[in-house]
């Protein structure tokens, strides 16, 4: 009975180590008293206990790897360049993957800090922001060229990240802001000739429509005065006392005009009655010298015509 069931417990562990499953995307590398013996996939698989040997197991998944990298452009400011590597091992060659490389990340570590300082030195600072796309496919083309012999494949390189020194990001955000504000102040400056001009055309625009109306005022105050000084004329009133007393007229009219505004600065001098009646006497004698210098042009000019029409026919006599 005790052998029997030692036989049994015996017969149990055997089987079970010889089963074994293998997951997916994953592949195991068997070997066999040391010696390699096959790349087993995923699923169950079968060995013969204490022979063979599961040696170790690789991911096939894509793997990431982020390489930090710091060198100089070409305008000797030091920068930091984060470069994202994305891989993963070739089914058809674990065995290279397995037995070639002890450290894969530190081999492909050491490829993309000997592409990126060979490369962004040849840049400056404005071109390798520009150009990170170069910087990326010329990692992944020497990646791919050094890592496909070791059963590697580089899926895809990104320059996720240029981080150029402090003081460097804080001259460039000035030149930035004085970018801006330059365009500002341009942009500034139009609106503001634009606005004068505006102003100007418009206050151009206001004089000659005044120019217009004192044109209009003016004509209608003439032909007002012309229509009173007729009717002055009809009633027996010659037309300097009839401009003398219009003229009157629209003085007294003015002070009451003036006087009407509460706030009015305006002070006419003098401003009494005998100012008017002055004013009137000034005015009529004005015309009346006017009249009779006029009266005696006309004489002068007359008496040059008689002298000479007598000298020309005393002429003819002789």
């Amino acid at each position: 009975m005790t052998s029997s069931y030692l036989f049994t417990v015996l017969a149990i562990a055997l089987v079970a180590l010889s089963i074994f499953t293998v997951k997916q995307q994953t592949a195991a590398i068997m070997e066999r008293f040391g010696k390699f013996l096959t790349v087993r996939q995923s699923g169950l698989h079968f060995r013969i206990p204490l022979v063979d040997k599961i040696s170790g197991r690789i991911s096939l998944k894509i793997q990431q790897l982020d390489v930090i990298v710091e060198t100089k452009t070409k305008d000797d400011v030091f920068v930091k360049l984060k470069v994202s590597v994305q891989y993963k091992v070739i089914r058809e060659k674990v065995y290279d993957a397995f037995y070639k490389l002890d450290y894969p990340h530190d081999q492909i570590t050491s490829y993309v800090f000997d592409v990126i300082r060979a490369e962004v030195p040849k840049m400056k600072l404005d071109d390798v922001f520009e150009r990170k796309n170069d910087v990326a496919n010329a990692v992944k083309s020497e990646l791919n060229d050094s890592m496909i012999e070791y059963g590697y494949d580089i899926i895809k390189t990104l320059v996720t990240d240029i981080d150029p020194d402090a003081q460097v990001k804080n001259a460039m955000n000035r030149i930035n802001a004085a970018e801006r504000e330059k365009v500002a102040a341009q942009y500034e400056g139009d609106a503001a000739r634009i606005l004068i001009v505006e102003k100007a055309k418009a206050e151009a625009e206001s004089k000659r429509l005044q120019g217009l109306g004192i044109a209009d005022q003016r004509r209608e105050i003439a032909r007002g005065l012309e229509e009173s000084v007729e009717v002055l004329n009809k009633v027996g009133i010659n037309s300097q006392e009839a401009s003398a007393l219009i003229v009157v007229t629209q003085h007294y009219d003015t002070l009451q005009a003036v006087s009407q505004g509460t706030n009015s600065n305006l002070i006419l001098l003098p401003n009494n009655p005998q100012a008017g009646s002055d004013m009137l006497n000034n005015m009529v004698a004005s015309f009346s010298a006017s009249n009779q210098i006029g009266e005696s042009m006309k004489s002068s000019n007359n008496s040059k015509e008689i002298v000479g029409f007598s000298n020309d026919s005393s002429t003819d006599q002789i």
